[in-house]
């Protein structure tokens, strides 16, 4: 089942990157990048509404909190380079060097998670570096 999710994810992730080139034409990337953000909340917050789970909340712990607003601030920061790199250039240059997040996800599992780096995985990033190089050149 975590497959299926994984490839709408990737399918959303495509939509989301010539949507919003369209999208920002003429409109400041970070008032852009803020419309997007409340739309997505609303969507979040429709969903665990949905699903019956707002009364979760009160269970987060302290540490479940701290990281979670961590993670937020990188998503924040993340979509302002984002809708900025994709205001100034290429979608299809943008958008494979945005996936070297892939690459950088793997080494800081590696180094804050204790996730293994397998022969496979190592000659993937590398691909996935090679790749990037190729299609932005």
């Amino acid at each position: 089942m975590w497959a299926i999710f994984a490839i709408l994810s990737a399918i959303f992730a495509a939509l989301t990157s010539i949507l919003a080139k369209v999208g920002i034409e003429g409109v400041n990337s970070n008032l852009a990048t803020a419309v997007r953000t409340i739309v997505v909340v609303l969507m979040a917050w429709f969903m665990v509404f949905v699903t019956g789970n707002q009364n979760g909340i009160v269970d987060i712990s302290k540490k479940s909190w701290l990281f979670l607003i961590l993670s937020g601030l990188a998503t924040g920061a993340s979509w302002l380079c984002y809708y900025k790199a994709l205001q100034l250039g290429e979608v299809s240059k943008v958008v494979p060097i945005d996936k070297l997040s892939i690459v950088m996800t793997i080494i800081l599992a590696f180094i804050f998670l204790g996730e293994q780096i397998t022969l496979k995985t190592l000659i993937g990033c590398c691909l996935i570096v090679a790749g990037t190089f190729v299609m932005i050149l």
